[in-house]
């Protein structure tokens, strides 16, 4: 009798603690902003599940209540973070990994689309980001505040439109805001600064460009070091650039101009090459960089039609490009070097990348789980995410913690993909 008792006091405290450490491990990790801390899209999870159910992988839980908008999740610090806009107001939200709300914070009047053919896209398009007790969050309205992370109090904000003499965008600020040391990058495209560098801890300038040329991109910007240059690249209506970080000095641009004017989506960097994508039929390109006298120089080394990506972004992966392309509705597999054609199936969305899986988010709801193999398209898994309100499934899709999140509207579904 006493032995039964003692494998059972032991297989309990066994579940215990395999609780704890799960729940510890969940607590500890981190996807900071949109698409990560590095900006790749790439988690470095691993033992996730290699294939699914029919139904899919387990729901762990769904938070409701979120409104309308297309912002992703961010997770630092243990809370997971997410905005939305609730009659006519633009909220700020933080949750606890368990998806129960620890506040819900305004940042500023929400702004309505005024495009006939977009007008039901409404709310923020923008991901928070952490950073060491802070978050901070750009509205679709131009307004940018720090919150303190544990409890939604303001530390700092500013309108862009007003500080640097800038318009709301035709389909509203989109920017995902990003931390680099004590500086947070934004793009106001205004008169008195089209990119910008701020002290994150105060919001006080630290530089402003007013070179670049075109109209608002819609993109968020990535990090990318070559040549002794710490640089920033992002995009305009009619280019992509690069910005020295130190100084806020203009290194390159490269030409890319749509048929709508409109480049949305994010480049990827990959050693001394960068990949471009218009979308709108335009296709992507890749440049190659050079350092040249005190600067740098970009030489387009191929372009291509096929994968004319939208906002839904690229992902690289051992040297291999992949995403999806508006014009054929198609999801690709490019070789990286040469712009050669690996795969194509189709559908149309946003992805990411983890333990080997690409995770491909339909913009129709559907989520795939597919081998990250240039050899061919390899699906092992698929399921119907429910509905969270009307129009298209546009939020990027985060793997963290053992979990993927998912949103949709007024919804954000959390499932577990562990294998443990």
């Amino acid at each position: 009798m006493k032995s039964r008792f003692f494998c059972i006091l032991i297989l309990l405290i066994s579940v215990l603690t395999f609780n704890n450490l799960t729940i510890s491990a969940q607590d500890k990790a981190e996807w900071p902003c949109f698409h990560g801390s590095d900006r790749q899209n790439k988690s470095n999870e691993s033992g996730l599940l290699n294939g699914w159910p029919t139904n899919g992988p387990v729901l762990s839980w769904t938070i409701s209540g979120l409104g309308e908008g297309y912002s992703s999740v961010a997770i630092g610090g243990g809370l997971l973070y997410t905005a939305g806009e609730i009659e006519n107001q633009t909220y700020l939200f933080a949750y606890d990994l368990n998806g129960k709300l620890q506040w819900k914070k305004p940042n500023g009047a929400a702004w309505t689309v005024k495009v006939e053919w977009a007008s039901s896209y409404n709310g923020p398009r923008s991901t928070p980001a952490y950073d060491n007790g802070s978050v901070y969050h750009l509205s679709e309205a131009g307004r940018l505040t720090a919150y303190n992370s544990k409890t939604g109090n303001i530390i700092w904000f500013r309108d862009l439109t007003k500080d640097f003499k800038a318009e709301i965008p035709m389909y509203g600020f989109s920017e995902s805001v990003l931390i680099d040391g004590n500086n947070l990058l934004v793009r106001p495209a205004g008169e008195k600064g089209f990119q910008v560098c701020l002290n994150k801890s105060n919001g006080e300038l630290i530089w402003a460009n007013t070179e670049i040329p075109g109209d608002y991109g819609y993109n968020s910007c990535i990090i990318s070091d070559f040549g002794g240059y710490h640089q920033l690249v992002g995009a305009s209506s009619n280019c992509y650039y690069s910005i020295d970080i130190k100084t806020g000095r203009l290194l390159w641009k490269v030409d890319a101009e749509n048929q709508y004017k409109l480049n949305c989506s994010d480049a990827v960097a990959f050693k001394e090459n960068i990949i471009l994508s218009g979308g709108d039929g335009k296709g992507c390109m890749m440049v190659r960089l050079k350092t040249s006298g005190n600067g740098i120089t970009a030489e387009k080394t191929w372009q291509t039609d096929l994968m004319d990506n939208y906002h839904g972004g690229i992902i690289q992966h051992n040297g291999y490009l992949y995403g999806s392309g508006a014009s054929k509705r198609s999801w690709y597999c490019i070789e990286l070097l040469t712009g050669r054609q690996m795969w194509k199936t189709q559908g149309i969305g946003s992805l990411t990348y983890a333990d080997g899986m690409l995770y491909l988010y339909d913009e129709k709801g559907s989520m795939k789980l597919v081998k990250a193999s240039p050899y061919k398209f390899e699906k092992v898994g698929e399921f119907k995410v429910p509905e969270g309100g009307k129009g298209p499934y546009w939020a990027h899709p985060v793997v963290c913690g053992g979990r993927l999140y998912l949103r949709h509207q007024d919804k954000l579904f959390a499932y577990n993909i562990s294998s443990k």
